[in-house]
C-alpha cells in the first residue's frame, strides 16, 4: 500500500503517470488508414485513440471491464435528507450479491467482472453537520479500500456506489469544492420539505467546516462518506495503473472532483459515461470538464449509467481494433 495517511495520498496525486505519446500517435496513424472516411465514426475514433494511449498499445481493447460498488452509511440521514431508510444501504448490497440489481445485469451484458465492497454499514460516518464525517484513519482506510479494489489487468474500470444519502453528501462536497448554491437535488425522491432538510444540511455542514474548505482531502474527510472516498482511491488506483475509467453519475463525480481539485488533471484518464437526471450533475461535470456519452435520464447509482457506456467504449475500441485498413482490405483510399 503506498499510502497510510492522508499526506502520503496527496503526494500520490503529485506524480500521476501520462498518456503514452508514441501509443496516442501510433493509434491516430492506423484511424487515418482504416476503411472509413476520416472523421466517419466522429467521437469514438476520439475514444478508441484516448484508449490507446492509456492502455500504451495502437490497438485498444475493451472486451474486460470491471465495475466496483463501494456502499457505505450517512449520519446525515438523522437529519431526513432520504426518501429511504439507511436499513435499504444493507438489503441492496444484498440484492447486489445476489444477482437482483439493475448493476448485475448490465454487468453480464457488457461482460463485466462485479465487485461488491460494503464499508462498515453498521458504523455510519457522523453526521457532518455535528462534527467531521471522519476520522484521518476513516477515510484513509476508505481510500485504501478502494485503491485495492482496482484490477491492473482490467480494460476500463467502473467505479459505483449504493448509500442512502449520499446524494446529500456529494452536494456538500460539490459546494465545499465549487461554491456556489443549489448543488442539492431531490435524490432517491424527496418531496419539498425534504428538499429543503438537505439544502439546510449542506449549508450546516459548510457552515461547520468553513476552516477545511480550502483542501480537497480535508472536505471529503469532513463531508463526505466511506463509498466516496473509496471511488476517489478507485480511481487514483486505476490511474497509476494506467487503467482508463467511465465515471458515473452525480455522486462518482463529486468523488472524482475532490482529485480534479486536489491535483488538476488527475481526471485525464476518465470519460463521463452520461449525464443523469439528478439536477446538479450537468453542472458538476461543466466544471469537471467531462462530456457525457449518454444522456437517458438514469438516477439509480450503482454505477448503471457507466455500466451502460461500456458498450459505448468497446464499440470504439472494436471498430478501431478490429476493422482492416484500406491496405489490408485492398480498398482504394479516398483522396
Amino acid at each position: 500500500m503506498p499510502f497510510q495517511t492522508l499526506a502520503q495520498f496527496r503526494s500520490l496525486l503529485s506524480s500521476l503517470p501520462a498518456p503514452d505519446q508514441t501509443a496516442i500517435d501510433g493509434a491516430m496513424a492506423r484511424n487515418g488508414q482504416l476503411t472509413k472516411p476520416p472523421g466517419a465514426l466522429g467521437r469514438l475514433e476520439d475514444l478508441a485513440i484516448w484508449m490507446a494511449g492509456w492502455q500504451g498499445t495502437d490497438k485498444p481493447r475493451a472486451d474486460q471491464p470491471q465495475i466496483v460498488i463501494f456502499a457505505g452509511n450517512h449520519g446525515v440521514t438523522a437529519r431526513g435528507v432520504s426518501a429511504f431508510p439507511a436499513e435499504v444501504t444493507v438489503q441492496m448490497v444484498g440484492n447486489f450479491t445476489h444477482g437482483g440489481a439493475a448493476i448485475n445485469q448490465l454487468a453480464r451484458a457488457f461482460g463485466a467482472k462485479l465487485d461488491v465492497h460494503a464499508l462498515d454499514l453498521d458504523r455510519p460516518t457522523t453526521d457532518f453537520t455535528e462534527g467531521p464525517a471522519m476520522t484521518e484513519a476513516e477515510v484513509v482506510a476508505a481510500l485504501q479500500k478502494g485503491f485495492t479494489s482496482v484490477d491492473p489487468a482490467a480494460h476500463l474500470l467502473v467505479a459505483g456506489e449504493m448509500g442512502i444519502g449520499n446524494t446529500t453528501v456529494a452536494a456538500a462536497l460539490a459546494a465545499a469544492l465549487y461554491g456556489g448554491t443549489g448543488w442539492a437535488g431531490r435524490g432517491t425522491g424527496v418531496d419539498d420539505a425534504g428538499l429543503a432538510r438537505k439544502e439546510a444540511a449542506v449549508a450546516a455542514g459548510l457552515a461547520r467546516h468553513a476552516a477545511v474548505l480550502g483542501d480537497p482531502l480535508e472536505i471529503l474527510r469532513c463531508l463526505g462518506g466511506r463509498e466516496i472516498a473509496a471511488m476517489a482511491g478507485a480511481i487514483l488506483g486505476a490511474r497509476l495503473a494506467r487503467v482508463p475509467v467511465i465515471l458515473d453519475g452525480f455522486i462518482a463525480c463529486a468523488a472524482a472532483a475532490v482529485l480534479d481539485r486536489a491535483a488538476p488533471g488527475a481526471l485525464d484518464h476518465c470519460v463521463a459515461g452520461h449525464l443523469s437526471a439528478e439536477g446538479a450533475h450537468g453542472r458538476l461535470l461543466e466544471k469537471l470538464g467531462k462530456e457525457p456519452l449518454l444522456s437517458l435520464g438514469l438516477r439509480l447509482g450503482e454505477g448503471s449509467g457507466a455500466a451502460l457506456a461500456i458498450g459505448v467504449l468497446q464499440g470504439a475500441v472494436a471498430c478501431h481494433s478490429g476493422m482492416a485498413t484500406f491496405a489490408e482490405a485492398g480498398v482504394a483510399a479516398g483522396g
